[in-house]
């Protein structure tokens, strides 16, 4: 069960980044979605969806390895006194 909700925690984040990648790309062949008013808004959009997406992907592989010990010195975590 808890490997299922972990696949559901990191399913969220990457059909997000997909859908920030097919809004940019909508963008660039000029097609509007109805909701969305302007096509620089749509991109901006895309942008947003697709950072947050990745960057939480990115978070997650690293906390993990972090916790399994296999990041260099540079990304590991500095110990506090």
């Amino acid at each position: 069960m808890g490997r299922f909700i972990a696949f559901v925690i990191l399913a969220i984040p990457a059909i997000m980044a997909a859908a920030g990648i097919k809004l940019m790309r909508d963008t660039f062949f000029a097609k509007l979605f109805d909701p969305i008013p302007y096509l620089w808004l749509q991109f901006v959009i895309g942008i947003v969806l697709f950072l947050f997406g990745f960057s939480f992907f990115a978070g997650f592989l690293l906390n993990r390895d972090r916790k399994n010990g296999r990041v260099t010195p540079k990304y590991s975590k500095k110990k506090e006194n």
